[in-house]
């Protein structure tokens, strides 16, 4: 895992970048060296620059070792014939047997053994869109072609946006970088999108918080050239089956499915030459992990990382504690389930004074605002590998999103009937799924209620559960809340980021559920929680995290499902009393009818414990209620003084003041707090950026 950042002039035989003195190459290997140094946290093994001839292709790396720790693994990568130059973020998984296919089959020569290398041999072997194809892992890059007649340049990300990727211009350059901060040493001025903020499109499309910086969408690709400019294209995106057709297989044939492609996934993923960890929870997609690593290791001596193969007992797993009174702590599970596998568990302890002291480099690093501290908790936890000489870890996110694992799933589930098994209880029962698709869905309502989500909670519909955390419009300054924007209906904001033949797939094709589906992991999952909760906060610290549940063979796999087999029917004859958690508190006997993620279970029931097999599952949440006078609150106060959220522009004061009265105490309300956390990541990142005031 890296960094990288570029910036791209022109593609024919200019000898300047921007008309003055700045567009020697002098200068601009000084932008690109001060633009790596902003993004060092990515990369801090080695950095290096390469730039074209005519200073119109300017390529830097700053690099974080893990396969190939030689210098013959340094970036900006070239390829064998010298034509075609990269720069590469991410991990190309089943390196080994492509690159005897590109060398057997195809005679190209390596000159590393860095994974990275492959975009370039399979760019010049199969061209683009066809190489990524071939890609398997997480991934973005730049990647230049300066053979005559096909002169280029190349940007892509990975299927599932694991890898980030924004772009932007400046001085008449376009600039693309891992993250936004990248920009400043070469020319970006940075202003607040208030748009994408006040509209949610920054969740939902291709804008961030930040006036004219775009993300590449995940499964897309970029081609500029001289005669076209800049292109966006389309080379991957999730499908599922016809909602009428009957599926064929036995459930055996299923799990069995699933659990091969999961532990071929994990395989794959243990390979580098350096040590590898595991991100350890309460839960059960993190500890299938940790016991599929525990079991590749002891009975097929597969080697974890660098070490040898018996060394399954030294495999660290790095775990959160909360204080054990929020009810928010899972960390004596995970340590229930480390000792059953014989295996280390690591905690890192996260109370009040510690998310106090994270929360603004936790903002400055992941550039958006968000709703919860579990983000700063997931920062303090990425400090912990690095202590104990672990680069890279494992981790589960991505099941609950193919496996339909979140409580908001169900009562899209109980839509309509699940007519790829049409024999299952609830396609039969007509008239009970619909009365408890009714009660789900006042079920959840009183989950949103309870955890403070904001939105209209009252809708049934699923852009409503999209759209729970999104700041209200009472939060804006009046010219936002009455101006233009006012009239913007977030819900068509959320629409229109679909692609029109997947819209008419959702209307016409998908059960609900893969339609619900489709709709998080294109937006939640993309551009929240791979980001605060994952590469943001993971590569703050150096390190690399990779995510099995997201390789793009098993999620193919999954999608393809039906969904009966996702969430099971498993009748309950009253509310049951065990502890299902904060979340699962006002949960009834709809939600607690349903099982999520049945197949998942299934698959890993070998490598778990009981307990786990049958625990709910219990998202990963920080506590929202803390006392008066204490370190958050003593913080939030020195953060968010009246100038300091006056200078943003785009902000009303006095909700500040009211959620600075209402979000602390023995009788706090969440929804207050939250606002106090939003407001506070903007005050943070205008500050550190220097973002200017937005103006009406």
């Amino acid at each position: 895992m890296c960094g990288f950042t570029a910036c791209i002039t022109a593609l024919h035989g200019q000898n300047h970048v921007n008309g003055d003195s700045k567009s020697t190459a002098e200068g601009l290997r000084s932008r690109l060296a001060a633009s790596l140094e902003k993004i060092n946290h990515r990369g801090p093994d080695a950095s290096n620059s390469w730039i074209n001839p005519d200073n119109t292709v300017a390529l830097g790396h700053c690099r974080l070792s893990i396969n190939d720790i030689t210098p013959s693994g340094r970036q900006p990568l070239h390829s064998d014939d010298g034509e075609i130059h990269a720069i590469v973020n991410g991990e190309i998984y089943d390196f080994d047997r492509l690159r005897r296919e590109c060398e057997t089959q195809h005679g190209y020569k390596f000159s590393s053994e860095s994974d990275s290398e492959l975009v370039l041999a399979l760019y010049k072997i199969h061209g683009a869109p066809a190489l990524f194809e071939h890609l398997r892992g997480e991934f973005a890059f730049v990647l230049y072609d300066e053979r005559e007649g096909s002169k280029r340049v190349i940007a892509g990300r990975d299927r599932f946006g694991i890898k980030p990727l924004v772009y932007t211009t400046a001085n008449d350059c376009l600039l693309i970088a891992s993250e936004a901060k990248a920009f400043l040493p070469m020319g970006w001025k940075p202003e607040w999108d208030v748009g994408a903020i006040a509209d949610a499109g920054w969740m939902f499309d291709d804008r961030t918080l930040f006036k004219g910086v775009k993300k590449l969408l995940p499964g897309y690709w970029m081609e500029i050239t001289e005669e076209h400019g800049i292109q966006i294209h389309r080379y991957w995106d999730a499908e599922y089956p016809d909602k009428t057709q009957k599926d064929d297989r036995t459930i055996d044939e299923m799990v069995i499915g699933v659990r091969q492609r999961l532990v071929e996934a994990i395989r794959l993923r243990l390979r580098a030459d350096v040590p590898v960890g595991i991100y350890l929870s309460g839960g059960i997609d993190s500890s299938a992990v940790a016991g599929i690593i525990t079991h590749l290791a002891r009975e097929d001596q597969v080697r974890i990382g660098n070490e040898d193969s018996n060394a399954a007992t030294k495999v660290a797993c790095f775990s959160v504690r909360f204080p054990e009174e929020s009810g928010y702590d899972e960390s004596s599970i995970a340590e229930r389930t480390a000792s059953w596998l014989g295996v280390d568990v690591i905690k890192r302890d996260v109370n009040e004074a510690s998310l106090a002291h994270d929360f603004v480099n936790t903002a400055y690093h992941c550039e958006h605002h968000h709703f919860d501290l579990n983000c700063v908790a997931k920062f303090a936890l990425s400090s912990l590998p690095r202590e104990h000489g672990v680069k890279v870890v494992l981790t589960g996110e991505g099941a609950d999103e193919h496996f339909a694992g979140y409580p908001y799933f169900p009562p899209e589930f109980l839509r309509a009937a699940d007519l790829g098994l049409p024999d299952s209880y609830l396609a039969v029962n007509e008239k009970e799924r619909k009365e408890m698709q009714c009660a789900a869905d006042a079920e959840m309502k009183a989950i949103w209620r309870n955890i403070g989500a904001n939105g209209d909670t009252d809708s049934n519909d699923f852009s409503n559960s999209l759209l729970a955390w999104h700041p209200q419009k009472d939060v804006f300054a009046s010219w936002v809340r009455d101006g233009d924007l006012a009239k913007v209906d977030c819900r068509k904001v959320i629409h229109d980021s679909y692609p029109s033949d997947v819209q008419q797939k959702m209307k016409s094709r998908w059960h609900p559920l893969h339609t619900a589906q489709y709709k998080w992991n294109k937006n939640a999952l993309a551009n929240v929680l791979l980001s605060c909760l994952g590469d943001r906060t993971e590569m703050a610290h150096s390190i690399e995290a990779r995510t099995p549940f997201l390789d793009h063979h098993l999620a193919e796999y999954v999608n393809n499902l039906p969904p009966s087999v996702k969430l099971s029917y498993t009748p309950v004859s009253e509310k049951s009393n065990a502890d299902h958690g904060p979340v699962w508190k006002e949960s009834g006997t709809a939600l607690q009818s349903l099982t999520a993620k049945w197949i998942l279970r299934e698959a890993v029931r070998p490598f778990i414990t009981d307990e786990l097999y049958r625990r709910k599952k219990h998202p990963f949440l920080a506590p929202t209620k803390w006392p008066i006078g204490g370190p958050l609150h003593r913080m939030f106060e020195r953060l968010l003084t009246r100038d300091a959220v006056e200078q943003l522009g785009f902000v009303d004061y006095s909700v500040v003041e009211k959620a600075f009265k209402q979000g602390f105490g023995d009788a706090a309300d969440s929804r207050s707090f939250r606002i106090l956390a939003y407001v506070g990541a903007w005050v943070s990142l205008s500050q550190k950026l220097g973002v200017a005031r937005a103006e009406a």
